[in-house]
């Protein structure tokens, strides 16, 4: 069922390229010659060159993310910590091998995770909205997870305390979300989505407003206020270890429904008559997505613009068939967030919170990208 089903996409697929691409011809008939460069092929073909290029890239930037840091690790000295920590340990540098696993090998991991995490999580809304401006956080996960980490920093709880309360958080406002949508808007699905996002995310943020009010402002305040402004300075090996799970769980179901996405573009009516489960699509969709960014804004904080402007990249490098898009995305997005944390911690003597980088350095990135993008929608 599920070939035949591919099969018949990728005819809708065939013809629904050339029919527009008969239509522009029509249009922009007696045009200059520079208006039909404009055209958009779905099913550009990417070169292998270019899917091997993404993943060394990735490999290089973890490489010198090694070799950068107060405590600097060569590949070499990399190399040979790892290999004697496994088959040698009377020769290791025990200096050497607690900045490698407790704290440099961690971090990077997390850092990789969560890149990946938000790029391909907004990769998959804009696609299932249809809508290039959408984030991982449309739905309010960004804002349920601040609440429930303000709440648990305002109890003084544990780092493992604040974590937990700032998933659940996360995945109590995306169920709110859907929800509302059901209880406000019954006729378009993907507009009650929206507005059940945007009612939840107010309702949270007036809670973690109102938490900042009462916390006290030489002790708590300055903690929830650099929680909100997102940093790995605090990750180690348990962080890892909790998030992997999850994190895998959600790549799988989105990598595995991504042909799925591609039908979606065309429409609910033409979805459905290829014999996808539109609501159950949508569904199994927001659950992947939603498990990830939940894990990433737990561990890290508020990480903003990743998941908005890194698709859109992706999409300007490989185009918009999510085959292709959503693997590229999350490689992409794993590089770009490892080099700004790089900057976030050597920028300055002391760490600067990566949600400020992300936004200084997405506004720009993302109007450079989407002006050139934009025809791709």
């Amino acid at each position: 069922m599920r070939e035949s089903i591919k099969t018949a996409y990728a005819r809708v697929l065939l013809v629904s390229q050339e029919d527009r691409y008969v239509g522009k011809k029509k249009a922009t008939k007696g045009l200059a010659p520079e208006a039909n460069k404009d055209e958009i092929v779905l099913d550009k073909k990417v070169p292998s060159w270019l899917k091997t290029l993404l993943g060394v890239s990735l490999l290089v930037v973890i490489l010198l993310s090694f070799a950068f840091g107060r405590f600097p690790i060569s590949p070499i000295e990399l190399f040979q910590t790892i290999w004697n920590s496994l088959f040698n340990p009377d020769a290791v540098n025990q200096q050497m091998q607690t900045a490698l696993f407790n704290i440099r090998l961690p971090r990077i991991l997390v850092v990789v995770l969560t890149g990946a995490a938000l790029a391909v999580a907004g990769a998959s809304y804009q696609g299932m909205f249809k809508n290039p401006l959408v984030s991982p956080d449309l739905l309010g996960a960004s804002a349920g997870a601040s609440f429930g980490a303000c709440l648990a920093l305002l109890f003084d709880m544990s780092n493992a305390m604040v974590q937990f309360f700032a998933f659940i958080g996360a995945i109590v406002a995306v169920f709110g979300a859907v929800w509302m949508n059901k209880m406000v808007n019954r006729y378009d699905a993907l507009l009650g989505l929206v507005i059940g996002g945007i009612l939840v995310s107010t309702l949270f943020q007036a809670g973690t407003s109102f938490i900042k009010f009462v916390a006290d402002a030489h002790d708590k305040l300055p903690v929830i206020q650099f929680w909100l402004m997102g940093s790995f300075s605090r990750i180690d090996q348990t962080d890892f270890f909790i998030i992997l799970v999850p994190m895998l769980i959600g790549f799988s179901v989105l990598l595995l429904n991504r042909w799925k996405l591609n039908v979606l573009s065309f429409g609910e009516e033409e979805a459905t008559s290829l014999g996808v489960n539109v609501k159950r699509t949508r569904t199994i969709v927001i659950f992947a997505a939603t498990l990830i960014v939940a894990c990433s804004v737990a561990v890290a904080g508020i990480v903003g613009w990743v998941g908005l402007v890194i698709p859109h990249l992706a999409r300007a490098i490989v185009g918009p068939n999510y085959k292709v898009l959503l693997p590229a995305s999350m490689f992409l997005g794993a590089s770009y967030l490892l080099i700004v944390d790089n900057v976030a911690r050597l920028f300055t003597t002391t760490e600067i919170p990566i949600g400020i980088l992300t936004a200084i350095i997405g506004v720009p990135f993302f109007i450079i990208i989407f002006r050139h993008n934009i025809k791709g929608w």
